[in-house]
Order: C-alpha cells, then sequence, then structure tokens
C-alpha cells in the first residue's frame, strides 16, 4: 500500500504556504491603504501595481539581482545565529572596489567582480571579528560600520586619482560627485549582456542575474551538503553544544559573516557594473542592504528562496511606480509598498503559526483514529 505524502509535515512546504500567505496579507492591507487615500482610484492603483512589472520584466529581474545578494548576505548569516544588518554597508564597498577596479585601473568586468567579493568581505570581517573576539554584538558593530562604510566611500570618491584615470570624473577632465560613467572610462568593465537587453527589452539587462542565481544554489549547496555547512549551522542552533562537539566556533563566526559580507559585496558590483548608475557621493545608507532583511525573511532565510522573493520585492517597488499615474503621491505609494513588503516578510512568524497548527490538527487525528 503506498504512503500518503504528508504535505503537512514537509518544511518546505509549510515555508512556501507562509511565504504565499504572508504575501497575501500584505496585497489585502496594501489595497485597504489604497481605499483610505483615493478609494476612487484604489482598483485602478492596485491593477497597475500588480501588471507593470509584467510589462516591464526585464527591468524587475534587473532589479532584483542586487537584492538577491543582499537577500543571501542576510540568509548566510542568519543560518549562522548572526544577524549582519550591516549589509548595506558591505554593499556600498563591494560597490566601491568594483568601480575603483573598472575605472581607476582599467580591468575587466570579472576581476571587477571579483574585488567587489574582496571589498563586502573584508567589510564583513570586522563585525564577525570583534562578535567572535570580543563578543560584541554583531548588530552594533554592523550599524557602525554602514555610517564607516559609506563616509569612508564620500572621502575616497573625489580623492582618488591613478594611471588609469579620476575615479569621480566626468571623463572630460572635470571633478564630479560621481564616479565615471563605465560606458566612456571603461567599457570592458560593464558585464556581459548577450542580447538579453534586446530579449527582455531592457538597456541594463545583463548575466549578473545568472550569476546571482547560480551563487544562490552554492549557498544552498554549501549549507546543505557540506561538512562546512553544517558546522555553520550546527553553530547557529547550539553554540555552546556545538563548542563541546569540536566545531571551532570562533572561526565559524568569522567566516559566516566575511561570506555574508562579500554576497552583499558580490551585489554591489552587480549593480553598477551593470553600466547604468553611477555611485555618487552618499548621503544616507544605501536601502538594499535594510531591502535584503525583507527579501531573506520573506524566504525563509533559505538561500533558493531568496530568488524568488527578490524577484517579488522588485517586481512590487516598480509597480509602485506605475500607481502614480493613478493619481497617487510618491510618499503614499512608498507607503503601501512598504507595507506590502514588510508583512509579506512575517513568513517566519506565519512558518511556526502554521506548523503549530498543522501538529495540533494531527494530534487530534490520531486521538480519534484511537478511539
Amino acid at each position: 500500500m503506498k504512503k500518503r505524502l504528508n504535505l503537512r509535515g514537509n518544511p518546505g512546504f509549510i515555508s512556501l504556504l507562509a511565504s504565499l500567505l504572508s504575501i497575501l496579507a500584505g496585497l489585502v492591507f496594501g489595497f485597504l491603504l489604497l481605499l483610505i487615500l483615493n478609494p476612487s482610484n484604489a482598483a485602478a492603483g492596485m491593477a497597475n501595481m500588480l501588471t507593470n512589472g509584467v510589462r516591464d520584466m526585464g527591468n524587475v529581474l534587473y532589479r532584483s539581482t542586487p537584492l538577491i545578494m543582499t537577500g543571501l548576505c542576510i540568509a548566510f548569516a542568519y543560518k549562522v545565529g548572526l544577524f549582519n544588518i550591516g549589509a548595506s554597508g558591505q554593499y556600498t564597498m563591494g560597490a566601491f572596489f568594483a568601480l575603483f577596479c573598472a575605472i581607476c585601473l582599467q580591468l575587466p568586468w570579472f576581476l571587477c567582480l571579483l574585488a567587489s567579493i574582496v571589498g563586502g568581505a573584508i567589510w564583513g570581517f570586522f563585525p564577525g571579528f570583534f562578535k567572535a573576539r570580543f563578543n560584541v554584538n554583531e548588530v552594533l558593530t554592523g550599524i557602525l560600520f554602514n555610517w564607516i562604510g559609506m563616509n569612508l566611500v564620500n572621502f575616497l570618491i573625489p580623492n582618488i586619482t591613478m594611471q588609469g584615470g579620476m575615479l569621480a570624473t566626468d571623463w572630460g577632465g572635470s571633478a564630479s560627485d560621481r564616479t565615471a560613467a563605465l560606458a566612456d572610462a571603461n567599457p570592458s568593465a560593464i558585464l556581459p549582456r548577450l542580447g538579453l537587453d534586446k530579449l527582455l527589452n531592457y538597456n541594463y539587462m545583463n548575466v549578473g542575474f545568472f550569476l546571482a542565481i547560480l551563487v544562490a544554489i552554492l549557498a544552498w549547496v554549501v549549507l546543505k551538503k557540506t561538512v562546512f555547512g553544517y558546522e555553520l549551522r550546527a553553530c547557529g542552533l547550539n553554540r555552546n553544544a556545538a563548542e563541546y562537539a569540536g566545531i571551532n566556533a570562533h572561526k565559524n563566526i568569522v567566516l559566516s559573516m566575511v561570506i555574508s559580507g562579500a554576497f552583499a559585496g558580490l551585489g554591489g558590483g552587480f549593480y553598477y557594473l551593470a553600466g547604468g548608475g553611477q555611485l555618487n557621493l552618499l548621503q544616507q545608507i544605501s536601502s538594499l542592504g535594510f531591502d535584503g532583511i525583507s527579501v531573506a525573511l520573506l524566504a525563509s532565510c533559505n538561500p533558493i528562496g531568496c530568488i524568488f522573493s527578490a524577484i517579488f520585492v522588485s517586481y512590487i517597488n516598480l509597480g509602485g511606480i506605475a500607481m502614480q499615474s493613478q493619481g497617487y503621491a510618491t510618499e503614499a505609494t512608498q507607503i503601501v509598498i512598504s507595507v506590502i513588503i514588510y508583512l509579506a516578510a512575517f513568513s517566519l512568524l506565519m512558518q511556526s503559526k502554521i506548523a503549530g497548527l498543522f501538529k495540533k490538527s494531527g494530534r487530534k487525528q490520531e486521538k480519534e483514529g484511537a478511539q
């Protein structure tokens, strides 16, 4: 006799169901907000939000690429019991390292991507080291290094000159408040597009999206299928028990934060090496690191899930732009988008609730069967 497939006890099914229910809750509350802000255009506004991304899928995938990486940054650290809120600083340093190598050193795109990994990893090392060596809370050091990274980059951008050229310039010789455009400074540093820009009808669509997917799969394999990943997860579940079993928890904490930072740094490389933006003097910490928190939580901190949750967050953000054509102010659309995304990110809480309900239902069925 064949066994019935018990989806209720399947963690993957519970995680997927929790994410879908959280997204639905976010969309419902977002629609209620639209009704409050502008009742006559609420339906049209929500329809635009939900359909605009379909018409502009190339832009959605392009914008989701750095989100996949910052989501992986948060998710990887979380699996080791750490909360890497320093993703924004690591993303910024990765972007800076990539652009420095592209503009000043005139290196090709793949070496610039490696440089972005190094930049993010260096900035991830410090919170990990202070946590492992002095037990300083990684949230505190992460926040501090976000600001240190932002101000350091602001200082370096207008003050670095190398043989290849000045980092901050319009490439006509005069200084600027942003890095040079890659199309003028070093076209070989722009990520290959391989016809994806024409296929998806978006100028800056490139191979970065598919490279990000490969990195997410690699992260999943490392965490789930290797001894190193097992040791990292063991440290996250119970650090004292892991140390008692002979696992070097201090080393794993540092390594996990370095890898986590490398993911965020690579996200910065993917974004700026696409050739569609220039890193300017920052007035505030990059929001992409904080958006990565939503991506990771919506994916229940699963590396593969981060791919889909990043696409969803990118899709909703782009849809918010379309809402403005229905008479909604920019601030109103941002409120609605924030409500949808942050309610959607409640999937971890929803997951525990669903698992509890399934267990209660299972026990009830067992009692009824015994009677």
